[in-house]
């Protein structure tokens, strides 16, 4: 038994040494690729950081106002099941133009949530390790938008749900929805439809602030007219390979 403990804990010794040189190892070529763009680690951190604030900032005021969803590439429209139900509906008085209005008061509860999500990306930003610093800035896409989309999809999805159940309600997108399904549902033969359309809503939402930032992303690694600061000058214009 004496032995047998004598050899976990050798084993333990060994594999917790291998697992420091490997992320020595690790942390060490990181550094290289750092020093191989002439940025220091602080440079490198502050610079991405400044970049994801202007980026995030960018993407959250341009949605969040009236008409940020609505009138842009980002636009939310009706899932297919609920075309269906305007198209039936289009010849029932009080449904005149449903699909169209559906439309508008779905993108009205998408901008009203967008504001929520610029404390959620600050807050991811923050977080930001040494490893992702690297990766983001030696890459050339959208790494940067990866890593916040995965750092904050939760976090976002809790927070516009009912913010947007709220302003789906205010605007009686809710009731205007539950009113041209019920009446839909009537109809012989019909599969019916489910009436909650909220989960939709918040998932294309979140789907169009990810591509928009991604767009600013983009924009700053690709223009220098968009790197607005010294820092970001420094940074991004190093970080292609």
């Amino acid at each position: 038994m004496k032995n047998l403990v004598l050899l976990l804990l050798t084993c333990t010794i060994a594999c917790s040494s291998l697992n420091a040189q490997g992320l020595k190892g690790m942390l060490g070529k990181a550094k290289e690729v750092l020093k191989e763009k002439g940025l220091s680690q602080e440079d490198a951190g502050n610079g991405l950081k400044q970049a994801l604030d202007i980026g995030v900032g960018e993407a959250v005021d341009f949605l969040s106002v009236e008409d940020g969803y609505y009138k842009s590439a980002y636009k939310i429209l009706l899932p297919k099941e609920a075309q269906k139900v305007t198209n039936k509906l289009s010849a029932i008085p009080g449904f005149k133009n449903a699909e169209d209005k559906m439309v508008e008061k779905i993108n009205r509860a998408a901008e009203d949530a967008a504001q929520l999500a610029k404390p959620i990306f600050l807050s991811a930003i923050t977080k930001l390790s040494f490893k992702d610093v690297v990766k983001i800035v030696k890459g050339n896409g959208t790494e940067a938008t990866d890593f916040l989309k995965s750092a904050t999809t939760k976090d976002l999805t809790k927070a516009f749900s009912p913010k947007i159940a709220d302003s789906l309600n205010k605007v009686s997108a809710t009731k205007y929805w539950g009113e041209m399904v019920s009446k839909y549902n009537q109809i012989p033969f019909i599969k019916k439809i489910n009436p909650n359309i909220n989960s939709y809503v918040t998932s294309l939402a979140i789907k169009g602030l990810f591509s928009k930032i991604a767009v600013e992303e983009k924009s700053i690694r690709d223009h220098p007219k968009a790197r607005t600061t010294e820092l970001l000058q420094k940074v991004f214009s190093k970080s292609r390979p």
